[in-house]
């Protein structure tokens, strides 16, 4: 009697098992990527104790575990920073510069000891990296201010990789070259296409100073986003901020987009000329405007005044932009004098923020060259 071999679609190759070894697939997923640090040298673990700067944020790790601890009548579980070098090379415990340590990397080198293929969250005041062919040529073109131009080994050299390299040695920005793994390594493996420029971090205006400088104005204008998160809209506020007379723009630290490479690329260098000011709490921000003598607004689809009856245009104003989703949120909506809606003949329920603020920012400027 014929078994099951027999069968119409019988598999003819054995099963494939699981890879052989501990750790299956995700082993074989991590190959070549080095060991994985242990907590005390973890900048971004509140165990870290090494030698290197010790980041805010693992500040605050541990400052929370010491009153925890406290509390409870117990030793904190803390690093001590400073206590374990976590440097190559001299006194790293990697060797000499001649030779390579166990991470695989040169002994020598310096900075901090990060396994290769893994890549910790950059300091808010660190550099950024800008990749990609386009995104890097058009930051040049724009003026976005630069410190270095990293380039692949044996990258293929078409017209934009010219221009890039000739617009940055006019500029007497560094062009570094370095292996294609060392630049997949400092952009975390983001697509780079043999090209990086490194920006710089923004400095922000006191929001105090931004203040003062509109008042001084003859027509005092700033602008406030509320939650937008997206570097592209602010870049392109920026950019209508400038184009129509506004003297600022202010922005929340927190759950906010913050000016990076792609806010300045948007920006179109617009960057560069419109101060912008971090705030901790927008609300409050607000309300000292108003005791400053402007006027907020708020631009809300359901607002109570239609943008072309806007009679405070042509006073000491702050238009304020709510994020791409929710809008503005309950807080800065009570703190605004008035909301203005934007008229539109079509069924779309709303514009996007950085549309929305160019055409209320147009508008303002319309009537304030009525006026004059």
């Amino acid at each position: 009697m014929a078994g099951n071999s027999q069968r119409r679609g019988r598999r003819l190759t054995p099963k494939a098992g699981a890879p052989k070894g501990t750790g299956g697939k995700n082993k074989d997923s991590l190959a070549g990527r080095g060991r994985t640090l242990p907590a005390d040298e973890r900048p971004w673990h509140k165990a870290y104790s090494g030698t290197e700067k010790l980041p805010q944020r693992t500040a605050w790790k541990q400052d929370k575990e010491r009153r925890a601890a406290s509390e409870e009548g117990r030793a904190p579980k803390i690093g001590q920073p400073g206590t374990k070098d976590t440097t190559w090379g001299k006194g790293g415990g990697r060797g000499t510069p001649t030779t390579k340590g166990r991470g695989g990397k040169p002994a020598g080198r310096s900075g901090p000891r990060v396994a290769p293929g893994r890549k910790a969250n950059p300091a808010k005041d660190s550099p950024e990296l800008l990749v990609g062919r386009n995104p890097v040529l058009e930051s040049l073109r724009t003026q976005v201010p630069a410190t270095a131009l990293y380039t692949a080994h044996g990258i293929d050299v078409d017209d934009r990789v010219k221009e890039i390299v000739r617009t940055a040695a006019d500029r007497g920005i560094a062009i570094l070259e370095v292996s294609r793994a060392e630049l997949d390594r400092m952009t975390g493996g983001v697509l780079h296409q043999g090209v990086g420029l490194q920006v710089p971090p923004f400095a922000y205006e006191p929001f105090d100073d931004l203040v003062a400088a509109a008042l001084e104005q003859a027509a005092p204008l700033l602008v406030a986003l509320d939650g937008v998160t997206d570097p592209r809209n602010l870049g392109a506020v920026i950019r209508s901020a400038a184009a129509f007379g506004a003297q600022g723009v202010f922005v929340p630290e927190r759950r906010a987009a913050g000016i990076t490479a792609t806010a300045w690329r948007t920006s179109a260098g617009a960057a560069a000329r419109v101060p912008v000011a971090q705030v901790t709490n927008l609300t409050r921000s607000l309300k000292a405007c108003k005791d400053a003598g402007f006027v907020v607004v708020g631009l809300d689809a359901d607002g109570q005044t239609d943008l072309y009856d806007l009679e405070a245009a042509v006073g000491p104003l702050v238009v304020v932009v709510g994020s791409e989703g929710r809008g503005l949120s309950r807080l800065v909506g009570e703190t605004c004098d008035l909301t203005v809606s934007i008229p539109m003949v079509s069924d779309v329920e709303s514009l996007n923020a950085s549309v929305a603020a160019a055409v209320t920012l147009a508008e303002v400027a319309r009537r304030r060259s009525v006026e004059v």
